[in-house]
Protein backbone atom coordinates (compact mmCIF):
# COMPACT_ATOMS: atom_id res chain seq x y z
CA UNK A 1 0.00 0.00 0.00
CA UNK A 2 2.92 2.34 0.63
CA UNK A 3 4.25 1.55 -2.83
CA UNK A 4 0.85 2.45 -4.29
CA UNK A 5 0.84 5.72 -2.36
CA UNK A 6 4.30 6.48 -3.74
CA UNK A 7 3.07 5.93 -7.32
CA UNK A 8 0.85 9.05 -7.20
CA UNK A 9 3.17 11.33 -9.27
CA UNK A 10 3.64 8.78 -12.09
CA UNK A 11 -0.08 7.97 -12.10
CA UNK A 12 -0.89 11.67 -12.41
CA UNK A 13 1.37 12.10 -15.44
CA UNK A 14 0.22 8.88 -17.14
CA UNK A 15 -3.44 9.73 -16.58
CA UNK A 16 -3.02 13.26 -17.90
CA UNK A 17 -1.45 12.03 -21.14
CA UNK A 18 -4.18 9.40 -21.59
CA UNK A 19 -6.91 12.00 -20.98
CA UNK A 20 -5.31 14.44 -23.40
CA UNK A 21 -5.43 11.80 -26.12
CA UNK A 22 -9.24 11.65 -25.75
CA UNK A 23 -9.83 15.40 -25.33
CA UNK A 24 -12.14 17.32 -27.62
CA UNK A 25 -11.86 21.02 -28.52
CA UNK A 26 -13.42 23.36 -25.97
CA UNK A 27 -16.81 24.68 -27.07
CA UNK A 28 -15.95 28.24 -26.04
CA UNK A 29 -18.92 28.60 -23.70
CA UNK A 30 -19.86 27.46 -20.21
CA UNK A 31 -20.84 23.81 -19.96
CA UNK A 32 -21.77 21.19 -17.39
CA UNK A 33 -19.98 17.85 -17.32
CA UNK A 34 -21.61 15.03 -15.35
CA UNK A 35 -19.26 12.53 -13.73
CA UNK A 36 -20.76 9.32 -12.33
CA UNK A 37 -18.70 7.38 -9.79
CA UNK A 38 -18.87 5.74 -6.40
CA UNK A 39 -16.26 5.52 -3.64
CA UNK A 40 -12.65 5.56 -4.76
CA UNK A 41 -13.75 5.76 -8.38
CA UNK A 42 -15.79 8.90 -7.86
CA UNK A 43 -13.57 10.99 -5.59
CA UNK A 44 -11.35 12.24 -8.43
CA UNK A 45 -14.11 14.39 -9.92
CA UNK A 46 -14.67 16.08 -6.57
CA UNK A 47 -10.94 16.67 -6.26
CA UNK A 48 -10.86 18.20 -9.74
CA UNK A 49 -13.65 20.65 -8.94
CA UNK A 50 -11.28 23.11 -7.27
CA UNK A 51 -8.95 23.83 -10.19
CA UNK A 52 -11.66 23.28 -12.83
CA UNK A 53 -14.17 25.63 -11.19
CA UNK A 54 -11.63 28.38 -10.55
CA UNK A 55 -9.88 28.24 -13.93
CA UNK A 56 -12.39 27.07 -16.58
CA UNK A 57 -16.00 27.49 -17.67
CA UNK A 58 -16.74 23.85 -16.92
CA UNK A 59 -19.04 22.93 -14.03
CA UNK A 60 -18.31 19.40 -12.80
CA UNK A 61 -21.48 17.78 -11.49
CA UNK A 62 -20.66 14.64 -9.50
CA UNK A 63 -23.36 11.96 -9.50
CA UNK A 64 -23.01 9.42 -6.68
CA UNK A 65 -26.15 7.55 -7.67
CA UNK A 66 -27.42 5.14 -10.32
CA UNK A 67 -29.99 7.78 -11.32
CA UNK A 68 -28.90 10.60 -13.59
CA UNK A 69 -30.29 14.11 -13.05
CA UNK A 70 -33.25 14.88 -15.31
CA UNK A 71 -31.18 17.68 -16.84
CA UNK A 72 -29.03 15.10 -18.67
CA UNK A 73 -30.08 15.12 -22.33
CA UNK A 74 -28.78 14.48 -25.83
CA UNK A 75 -26.37 17.42 -25.73
CA UNK A 76 -24.99 16.47 -22.30
CA UNK A 77 -21.56 15.00 -21.64
CA UNK A 78 -21.34 12.18 -19.12
CA UNK A 79 -18.16 10.54 -17.80
CA UNK A 80 -18.73 7.16 -16.17
CA UNK A 81 -16.03 6.01 -13.76
CA UNK A 82 -15.84 2.51 -12.32
CA UNK A 83 -12.45 1.02 -11.59
CA UNK A 84 -13.70 -2.56 -11.66
CA UNK A 85 -16.19 -1.88 -14.44
CA UNK A 86 -18.81 -3.79 -12.45
CA UNK A 87 -20.25 -1.11 -10.15
CA UNK A 88 -23.99 -1.53 -10.60
CA UNK A 89 -24.79 2.14 -10.00
CA UNK A 90 -22.39 3.22 -12.76
CA UNK A 91 -23.61 0.54 -15.16
CA UNK A 92 -27.18 1.68 -14.69
CA UNK A 93 -26.19 5.31 -15.27
CA UNK A 94 -24.25 4.30 -18.40
CA UNK A 95 -27.37 2.74 -19.88
CA UNK A 96 -29.50 5.73 -18.89
CA UNK A 97 -27.08 8.16 -20.55
CA UNK A 98 -27.19 6.05 -23.68
CA UNK A 99 -30.97 6.07 -23.80
CA UNK A 100 -31.09 9.89 -23.87
CA UNK A 101 -28.29 10.05 -26.43
CA UNK A 102 -25.76 11.84 -24.21
CA UNK A 103 -22.08 11.88 -25.20
CA UNK A 104 -20.25 9.36 -23.00
CA UNK A 105 -16.69 8.68 -21.86
CA UNK A 106 -15.85 5.59 -19.80
CA UNK A 107 -13.01 5.36 -17.26
CA UNK A 108 -12.37 1.77 -16.19
CA UNK A 109 -9.96 -1.14 -16.01
CA UNK A 110 -12.44 -3.43 -17.78
CA UNK A 111 -15.43 -5.42 -16.52
CA UNK A 112 -18.96 -5.06 -17.85
CA UNK A 113 -18.56 -1.30 -18.30
CA UNK A 114 -15.56 -1.82 -20.56
CA UNK A 115 -17.45 -4.44 -22.53
CA UNK A 116 -20.44 -2.18 -23.06
CA UNK A 117 -18.24 0.73 -24.08
CA UNK A 118 -16.47 -1.44 -26.66
CA UNK A 119 -19.81 -2.69 -27.94
CA UNK A 120 -21.19 0.83 -28.28
CA UNK A 121 -18.06 2.50 -29.61
CA UNK A 122 -17.73 4.70 -26.53
CA UNK A 123 -14.20 6.07 -25.84
CA UNK A 124 -12.41 4.48 -22.89
CA UNK A 125 -9.75 5.93 -20.64
CA UNK A 126 -8.14 2.70 -19.49
CA UNK A 127 -6.91 2.06 -15.95
CA UNK A 128 -4.24 -0.47 -14.94
CA UNK A 129 -5.85 -3.59 -13.42
CA UNK A 130 -5.14 -5.10 -10.03
CA UNK A 131 -5.24 -1.97 -7.86
CA UNK A 132 -7.50 -1.09 -4.93
CA UNK A 133 -9.81 1.50 -6.55
CA UNK A 134 -8.89 4.12 -3.95
CA UNK A 135 -5.27 3.96 -5.10
CA UNK A 136 -6.08 4.57 -8.76
CA UNK A 137 -7.01 8.15 -7.88
CA UNK A 138 -3.89 9.66 -9.48
CA UNK A 139 -4.60 8.04 -12.83
CA UNK A 140 -8.29 9.04 -12.80
CA UNK A 141 -7.64 12.57 -11.53
CA UNK A 142 -4.89 13.12 -14.08
CA UNK A 143 -7.13 11.66 -16.79
CA UNK A 144 -9.93 14.11 -16.01
CA UNK A 145 -7.53 17.04 -16.12
CA UNK A 146 -6.11 15.79 -19.41
CA UNK A 147 -9.56 15.37 -20.92
CA UNK A 148 -10.49 18.89 -19.84
CA UNK A 149 -7.14 20.43 -20.77
CA UNK A 150 -8.54 22.34 -23.80
CA UNK A 151 -10.87 24.23 -21.45
CA UNK A 152 -8.02 25.74 -19.43
CA UNK A 153 -6.58 29.11 -20.50
CA UNK A 154 -3.36 27.29 -21.40
CA UNK A 155 -2.29 23.66 -21.39
CA UNK A 156 -1.43 22.11 -18.04
CA UNK A 157 1.33 19.88 -19.45
CA UNK A 158 4.20 21.72 -17.76
CA UNK A 159 2.12 22.25 -14.65
CA UNK A 160 1.47 18.51 -14.33
CA UNK A 161 5.19 17.78 -14.67
CA UNK A 162 6.01 20.44 -12.07
CA UNK A 163 3.35 19.10 -9.72
CA UNK A 164 4.61 15.53 -10.08
CA UNK A 165 8.19 16.65 -9.32
CA UNK A 166 6.99 18.67 -6.31
CA UNK A 167 5.01 15.75 -4.87
CA UNK A 168 7.87 13.31 -5.47
CA UNK A 169 9.99 15.49 -3.18
CA UNK A 170 7.22 15.63 -0.57
CA UNK A 171 6.82 11.85 -0.59
CA UNK A 172 10.34 11.39 0.75
CA UNK A 173 9.25 13.40 3.80
CA UNK A 174 5.77 11.94 4.20
CA UNK A 175 6.95 8.33 4.12
CA UNK A 176 9.37 8.75 7.05
CA UNK A 177 8.44 7.34 10.44
CA UNK A 178 9.48 10.67 11.98
CA UNK A 179 8.07 12.80 9.16
CA UNK A 180 5.03 15.14 9.07
CA UNK A 181 2.49 12.41 8.16
CA UNK A 182 3.54 10.24 11.08
CA UNK A 183 3.44 13.28 13.37
CA UNK A 184 -0.14 14.08 12.34
CA UNK A 185 -1.18 10.46 12.92
CA UNK A 186 0.43 10.59 16.37
CA UNK A 187 -1.44 13.81 17.22
CA UNK A 188 -4.74 12.21 16.15
CA UNK A 189 -3.98 9.15 18.27
CA UNK A 190 -7.13 7.29 19.29
CA UNK A 191 -9.38 10.33 18.92
CA UNK A 192 -12.10 10.55 16.25
CA UNK A 193 -10.67 12.61 13.36
CA UNK A 194 -12.63 15.41 11.73
CA UNK A 195 -11.12 16.97 8.62
CA UNK A 196 -11.81 20.65 7.89
CA UNK A 197 -10.89 22.53 4.73
CA UNK A 198 -11.95 25.58 2.78
CA UNK A 199 -14.73 24.86 0.28
CA UNK A 200 -12.47 24.63 -2.79
CA UNK A 201 -10.55 21.78 -1.11
CA UNK A 202 -13.57 19.92 0.25
CA UNK A 203 -12.90 16.99 -2.09
CA UNK A 204 -9.51 16.63 -0.43
CA UNK A 205 -11.12 16.69 3.02
CA UNK A 206 -13.48 13.92 1.93
CA UNK A 207 -10.53 11.95 0.55
CA UNK A 208 -8.74 12.14 3.92
CA UNK A 209 -11.92 10.90 5.59
CA UNK A 210 -12.41 7.96 3.24
CA UNK A 211 -8.75 6.94 3.35
CA UNK A 212 -8.81 6.87 7.15
CA UNK A 213 -12.00 4.80 7.06
CA UNK A 214 -10.77 2.28 4.48
CA UNK A 215 -7.07 2.07 5.36
CA UNK A 216 -7.13 2.54 9.14
CA UNK A 217 -10.61 0.99 9.62
CA UNK A 218 -11.76 3.97 11.73
CA UNK A 219 -14.67 6.35 11.61
CA UNK A 220 -13.84 9.85 10.39
CA UNK A 221 -15.78 12.96 9.37
CA UNK A 222 -15.24 16.09 7.28
CA UNK A 223 -16.72 19.56 6.79
CA UNK A 224 -15.97 22.74 4.87
CA UNK A 225 -15.34 26.41 5.50
CA UNK A 226 -17.33 28.72 5.49
CA UNK A 227 -20.39 26.43 5.74
CA UNK A 228 -19.34 25.03 9.11
CA UNK A 229 -19.38 28.56 10.55
CA UNK A 230 -23.16 28.50 10.16
CA UNK A 231 -23.75 25.28 12.12
CA UNK A 232 -20.79 23.24 13.41
CA UNK A 233 -19.39 26.19 15.34
CA UNK A 234 -22.51 26.17 17.53
CA UNK A 235 -21.79 22.57 18.50
CA UNK A 236 -18.17 23.36 19.33
CA UNK A 237 -19.19 26.38 21.37
CA UNK A 238 -21.57 24.28 23.45
CA UNK A 239 -19.33 21.21 23.81
CA UNK A 240 -17.97 20.25 27.21
CA UNK A 241 -14.27 19.53 27.53
CA UNK A 242 -15.06 15.83 27.92
CA UNK A 243 -17.09 15.81 24.71
CA UNK A 244 -14.64 17.91 22.71
CA UNK A 245 -11.67 15.88 23.93
CA UNK A 246 -12.85 12.81 22.04
CA UNK A 247 -12.10 14.49 18.71
CA UNK A 248 -9.03 15.55 16.78
CA UNK A 249 -9.70 18.23 14.18
CA UNK A 250 -7.27 18.19 11.27
CA UNK A 251 -7.30 21.56 9.51
CA UNK A 252 -6.08 21.57 5.91
CA UNK A 253 -4.47 24.99 5.58
CA UNK A 254 -3.44 26.43 2.23
CA UNK A 255 -0.88 29.23 2.19
CA UNK A 256 -2.82 31.09 -0.52
CA UNK A 257 -6.13 31.09 1.35
CA UNK A 258 -7.95 34.43 1.53
CA UNK A 259 -7.49 36.73 4.56
CA UNK A 260 -11.11 36.11 5.59
CA UNK A 261 -10.61 32.32 5.44
CA UNK A 262 -7.41 32.71 7.46
CA UNK A 263 -9.17 34.73 10.18
CA UNK A 264 -12.10 32.29 10.25
CA UNK A 265 -9.85 29.26 10.71
CA UNK A 266 -7.82 31.07 13.36
CA UNK A 267 -10.97 31.87 15.35
CA UNK A 268 -12.27 28.32 15.01
CA UNK A 269 -8.96 26.75 16.04
CA UNK A 270 -8.83 28.98 19.13
CA UNK A 271 -12.38 28.00 20.09
CA UNK A 272 -11.74 24.28 19.71
CA UNK A 273 -8.49 24.49 21.65
CA UNK A 274 -10.36 26.23 24.51
CA UNK A 275 -12.77 23.30 24.58
CA UNK A 276 -9.92 20.79 24.84
CA UNK A 277 -10.00 19.49 21.28
CA UNK A 278 -6.75 18.43 19.67
CA UNK A 279 -6.27 20.79 16.71
CA UNK A 280 -3.81 19.54 14.11
CA UNK A 281 -2.69 21.75 11.25
CA UNK A 282 -1.92 19.97 7.97
CA UNK A 283 -0.26 22.47 5.61
CA UNK A 284 -0.89 22.18 1.88
CA UNK A 285 2.66 22.99 0.89
CA UNK A 286 2.40 24.94 -2.38
CA UNK A 287 1.12 28.25 -3.70
CA UNK A 288 -0.30 26.66 -6.87
CA UNK A 289 -3.71 25.14 -6.22
CA UNK A 290 -3.00 21.95 -8.19
CA UNK A 291 0.32 21.34 -6.45
CA UNK A 292 -1.31 21.95 -3.08
CA UNK A 293 -4.14 19.55 -3.92
CA UNK A 294 -1.94 16.67 -5.07
CA UNK A 295 0.50 17.24 -2.21
CA UNK A 296 -2.46 17.07 0.17
CA UNK A 297 -3.50 13.78 -1.42
CA UNK A 298 -0.08 12.31 -0.74
CA UNK A 299 -0.04 13.59 2.83
CA UNK A 300 -3.49 12.20 3.60
CA UNK A 301 -2.64 8.79 2.15
CA UNK A 302 0.39 8.44 4.41
CA UNK A 303 -1.46 9.73 7.47
CA UNK A 304 -4.07 7.00 6.94
CA UNK A 305 -1.34 4.35 6.60
CA UNK A 306 0.41 5.48 9.78
CA UNK A 307 -2.96 5.36 11.57
CA UNK A 308 -3.35 1.79 10.30
CA UNK A 309 0.09 1.00 11.77
CA UNK A 310 -0.97 2.46 15.11
CA UNK A 311 -4.04 0.25 15.19
CA UNK A 312 -2.19 -2.80 13.93
CA UNK A 313 -4.51 -3.39 10.96
CA UNK A 314 -3.84 -4.34 7.37
CA UNK A 315 -4.95 -1.38 5.21
CA UNK A 316 -5.52 -3.51 2.10
CA UNK A 317 -8.78 -5.45 2.62
CA UNK A 318 -12.18 -3.78 2.85
CA UNK A 319 -14.15 -6.81 3.99
CA UNK A 320 -17.23 -4.84 5.04
CA UNK A 321 -17.70 -3.67 1.44
CA UNK A 322 -17.12 -7.20 0.14
CA UNK A 323 -19.75 -8.58 2.53
CA UNK A 324 -22.22 -5.87 1.50
CA UNK A 325 -21.78 -6.64 -2.21
CA UNK A 326 -22.24 -10.34 -1.53
CA UNK A 327 -25.42 -9.71 0.48
CA UNK A 328 -26.87 -7.43 -2.21
CA UNK A 329 -26.02 -9.93 -4.94
CA UNK A 330 -27.69 -12.82 -3.10
CA UNK A 331 -30.86 -10.80 -2.47
CA UNK A 332 -30.97 -9.75 -6.11
CA UNK A 333 -30.63 -13.40 -7.16
CA UNK A 334 -33.61 -14.38 -4.99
Amino acid sequence: MRALAASLPSQLKDGFRAGQALAEPAAGRATTLYVVGMGGSGISAELARGPVASETQVALELVRSPDLPRAVERKSRVILVSYSGNTWETLRAYDAAGRVGASRLVVTSGGKLGERAERDGVPVLGLPPGLPPRFAVGRIFGGLLGFLDPWFPESNEERIERTADHVTTLLTQYSRTRGPAAAIATRIGTRVPIIYSESSFVGLARRWKTQIEENAKRLAFFDEMPELLHNAIVGWDAATRAEAGRFAVVVLRWGAETPLTHRSFTYLERLMAQRGTAVVRAPLAADDRLEALVGGLALGDYVSLFLADQRGVDPSPVEAITRLKSALASRTAR
